[in-house]
Formats: structure tokens, C-alpha cells, sequence
């Protein structure tokens, strides 16, 4: 069987910017920097001391898309649990540590891919960079120089006032030049800040002062809505000008939904490629047909389908035999009934009742003609496809 070309777009569209240049860091089997793939990380929410829990929760994490994932190590039950996690984690594990510096040599110790840090809240932690940079440089082990505007060293913050773009970078680069005294370079960096004009503004000088690979996040981005914003406002800002190695979106909400937010923002700026992706309408007065439901039913019947497919669902003759025709399938709505398109060609007219079913049918007949084998039951257990509203 001939093999149908699908996709979006058809001819792929080059990234919006070339990838500043840095470099290449591994953290376990991930490479971050260099010409790796901007590269999506979560952290999970579970007591790390809870072994079963926090592999559990790093499972659905993989699930989701997840390659990397940070665990909290607040306490001696914690580290004592990072040898076991890291061990059975399908995903690199990177041990956050806060406060005590003595964790940070039980994460190196337990086998963890890397370690994240925060000079700001460890007490003499500059006292310990040469003994740490022994012990990760004779593991392997990177270390990522964490700087947050809520933790920011008590010396900075008496000299610029507060958590400044300015601020953040010299605090992130005077613990890399710490690292560098002792020959140890395998460092990544971030400098995060709950504003995104002001994250952003820490990264653009950051990127120009230093070529360590870039961790991008907006700190205490907030609830689901209001934390999405944030984080694809800055990371788009600075992803489309080549700024950024791997990203964490941080809401208040469940650590999948941050890598479904992750994702999407790379697939929009082709940093990734776009698997399924459903394009609607709004709907409006002109629209003759509920578009709000035949699109959320058929998200709901799609997802799962691992392949990468536009399904164009528009409500009205305006824009939709157009939408309907440049996507891989789609239909046009309208006066109770919709023209099904397969590869910009009408196949079928079929009644709004029949719509949903009709078009779940032709995407998984486009799937099989790629050779792809569908496991029904799996259509409804991964995370939603995009949805682009027109």
C-alpha cells in the first residue's frame, strides 16, 4: 500500500530563528544545548520519600511527553529515596535542592542525571563549590545554577534593590565563574522571575554574557490560565530569537498539564513536531451548524491518535471549504449537513449527526494507509491534541 503523506504543513516551515549558539550539556540520555531539541521538563508534586507515588507520577509524566523530570530533596527521607527513583525512572531525574548542601552530594551519590541548585538559599554554598564540582565532574553529573527572584542572594539584593534582570544574571554568573575556577563547566542556567518582561529581559542579557545552555521558565506562573499566558509570552519571545535549550512551565496544576502547555508552544514555533492538531472556528452568527460541540467531539474521538494530522472543523461557507481543503481532513458545515475533505478533495456529504463519526473514520483510515496500527482503546488516554481557533 502506497504510503499517504501527512502532516502540517505539508512542506515543513523552518523554525522562526536559528538556535543561539551554546553548549551541549547530557543530562542522562537527554542532551540539552548544542543542536539538541528544546527538550520539556516537569517536576513532580508527590513527596519524593513517597517511592511509589513519585514514580508513579513521573510515569504519567513520561506518558505525557515528558524528558526530564525534577524531584524535591528537602529532607534525609528524600535523598535516601533518589537512589531507587533514579534507578527505575524511565526519564532522567534531577534532585532540586534547597538549604542543605549536603543533599546535593547524596543526589550525585544516588545516580541522578543532574543536579539543580539555588546559591541564593544555601547556606556558604560558594564554601562548597570546589568539593561539589570534584564530585559531579567524577560522576558526570551537570549542575544547573537555578537563580529565582524569590530566593535571590541577600548580597544582591542589597545591591540593586531588588530582583532586577541585572541582579539575576550576575548572581547566575558569578556561581558559574565559582564552578569554572575548578575546571567544572558541565552547568546549564536559569534565572526565572514571576514577571515575564522581566524573565525575559534576564535572559536576552544572560544569553549575550555567557554560551551555558539556557533552562527558560516564568516562576510562580500562576493557575492553569493565567500561568499558560505567561509562560508562551515569554518563552515565545525568547524562542524566536534562538534563546533556550529546555523549558519547565510551572502552574498551579496537575505537572501533565505543564508538559501539554510545554509542547504546544514548541510545536507552534516548529521546535517540535506538530502531532495532531485540530483547527475550528469560533463560531459566529454566520455559523450554521453548534461548531463548539462537533469540535469538542471530535478532539475527544481524535485524541490519542498518534500521528500528525490537521482536522479542519469550520461552521460555515465562508472560510471552511477553504480551512477544510488545506487541511489533511476536514469538514465544511452548513444547513444541517457537511462536506467531508479528504487531502483537499470532497468525498462525501454526510448529515450534522453523522459528521463526528464520519470524520474519526477517515483519520484512522489516513493512519492505516501509513501503516500505523490503532489501539482503540488508546484513543481517549493521551494528552488533547492542539486546537487553533480561526
Amino acid at each position: 500500500m502506497t504510503p499517504v503523506a501527512l502532516g502540517i504543513p505539508s512542506v515543513r516551515t523552518k523554525p522562526i530563528a536559528d538556535r543561539r549558539v551554546s553548549r551541549q550539556i547530557m543530562v542522562g540520555s537527554v542532551p540539552v544545548g548544542g543542536d539538541a531539541p528544546v527538550s520539556v521538563q516537569s517536576m513532580t508534586t508527590t513527596v519524593t520519600a513517597d517511592i511509589n507515588s513519585t514514580l508513579q507520577q513521573i510515569a504519567e509524566l513520561t506518558a505525557a511527553g515528558c524528558q526530564i523530570v525534577r524531584v524535591a530533596v528537602p529532607s534525609q527521607d528524600d535523598a535516601e529515596a533518589l537512589p531507587v527513583i533514579a534507578k527505575k525512572s524511565q526519564i532522567p531525574v534531577i534532585a532540586d535542592i534547597h538549604f542543605q548542601p549536603k543533599y546535593v552530594f547524596a543526589a550525585i551519590e544516588a545516580g541522578c542525571a543532574a543536579v539543580r541548585v539555588n546559591p541564593g538559599n544555601i547556606k556558604k554554598f560558594d564554601d562548597k563549590v570546589g568539593e561539589i564540582a570534584k564530585a559531579a565532574a567524577a560522576n558526570g553529573v551537570p549542575i544547573r545554577i537555578g537563580v529565582n527572584a524569590g530566593s535571590l542572594d541577600p548580597r544582591l539584593l542589597a545591591k540593586y534593590g531588588k530582583a532586577t534582570p541585572e541582579a539575576l544574571v550576575e548572581s547566575a554568573l558569578w556561581e558559574c565563574s565559582l564552578f569554572e575556577e575548578h575546571g567544572f563547566r558541565d552547568i546549564k542556567i536559569s534565572v526565572k522571575h514571576n514577571d515575564p518582561v522581566v524573565m525575559v529581559q534576564a535572559y536576552r542579557l544572560l544569553a549575550a554574557q555567557c554560551d551555558y545552555p539556557l533552562h527558560l521558565g516564568v516562576t510562580e506562573a500562576g493557575p492553569a490560565f493565567q500561568g499558560t499566558i505567561k509562560s508562551a509570552v515569554a518563552f515565545g519571545a525568547l524562542l524566536s530569537e534562538g534563546i533556550g535549550d529546555t523549558i519547565r512551565v510551572s502552574l498551579s496544576a496537575p505537572p501533565v498539564e505543564e508538559i501539554k502547555v510545554g509542547i504546544g508552544i514548541l510545536e507552534s514555533f516548529n521546535l517540535r513536531e506538530r502531532g495532531l492538531e485540530i483547527v475550528s472556528c469560533p463560531s459566529c452568527g454566520r455559523a450554521q451548524v453548534d461548531v463548539y460541540t462537533l469540535a469538542e467531539q471530535v478532539q475527544a474521538g481524535l485524541t490519542g491518535l498518534k500521528i500528525p494530522l490537521r482536522v479542519a472543523v469550520m461552521g460555515c461557507v465562508v472560510n471552511g471549504p477553504g480551512e477544510a481543503r488545506e487541511a489533511d481532513l476536514g469538514v465544511a458545515s452548513g444547513n444541517g449537513k457537511g462536506q467531508i475533505f479528504v487531502k483537499g478533495e470532497v468525498i462525501k456529504t454526510v448529515p450534522e449527526s453523522q459528521i463526528v463519526e464520519t470524520l474519526i473514520e477517515e483519520a484512522l483510515r489516513l493512519a492505516e494507509a501509513m501503516g500505523v496500527e490503532i489501539d482503540l482503546d488508546d484513543l481517549d488516554e493521551s494528552p488533547g491534541p492542539e486546537v487553533t481557533v480561526h
